[in-house]
């Protein structure tokens, strides 16, 4: 699609912001307003669209489009769009030990054990580990807990958790980011530690490197979507 606008501006709407191009307030894929509550976050989606050339560019606009699924999906029913992120309640990373490679495992203790022991804290669970890849049964309660907390998050959350989560392959990741208890960059390291790994002992592959590249600005995009919020 060609780009059909010169301005963008912001405008009240509904108690938050809304971005209008021309002078025309934009809407969402299925036609709902789109209006934000924080004025940083209007702010950010104006910029992508005042940034866009020629071409409009959706991957070069983040922030639209996490705004766009907490309007259209997240909001009219919550429980269903975060269900695929619930189910990783069940199946988190940070259980799943190498059971080859003692320098590794030992990474792995280092860099998940404290944050699987802030879940245990913060949610009142236990985790049971494994070595291997073959799935274990968490218990039942654990999984309860973990699937409650990832419910109880806004929808504007929810947008965002859902790549932090798919990305990282770990639930815990994505709620400790939320509740802001670690450091983004050491979240990513953390969800990153086996590819890395194994780079460091094997050597690089362009193509890895390309996707984790890929991978890491999506993180990245919803930890700033999560910060303007």
């Amino acid at each position: 699609m060609k780009r059909f606008w010169k301005e963008v501006d912001l405008a009240p709407q509904d108690g938050g912001w809304g971005i209008a191009l021309d002078g025309r307030p934009m809407r969402t894929p299925k036609r709902a307003p789109l209006a934000v509550t924080n004025l940083g976050l209007a702010e950010a989606i104006a910029a992508e669209w005042r940034d866009q050339g020629e071409t409009i560019d959706p991957a070069a606009m983040p922030m639209t489009g996490l705004a766009n699924a907490a309007i259209d999906l997240a909001t009219p029913d919550p429980a269903a769009f975060l269900e695929p992120v619930a189910a990783y309640a069940a199946t988190d990373l940070f259980c799943y030990r190498d059971d080859r490679d003692a320098m590794l495992q030992a990474e792995q203790v280092a860099a998940w054990n404290p944050l699987l022991a802030w879940a245990e804290q913060r949610f009142d669970i236990e985790f049971i580990l494994t070595q291997g890849i073959l799935p274990i049964d968490q218990p039942p309660a654990t999984v309860a807990a973990l699937r409650a907390a990832a419910l109880a998050v806004d929808p504007w959350r929810m947008a965002a958790l859902t790549p932090l989560v798919t990305i990282g392959g770990s639930l815990v990741a994505g709620l400790a980011l939320i509740e802001g208890a670690f450091e983004v960059e050491a979240l990513w390291e953390a969800v990153s530690l086996d590819e890395l790994y194994q780079e460091r002992r094997w050597g690089a592959d362009s193509e890895a490197q390309k996707a984790r590249a890929a991978h890491k600005r999506d993180w990245d995009n919803a930890a700033r979507f999560l910060g303007l919020l």
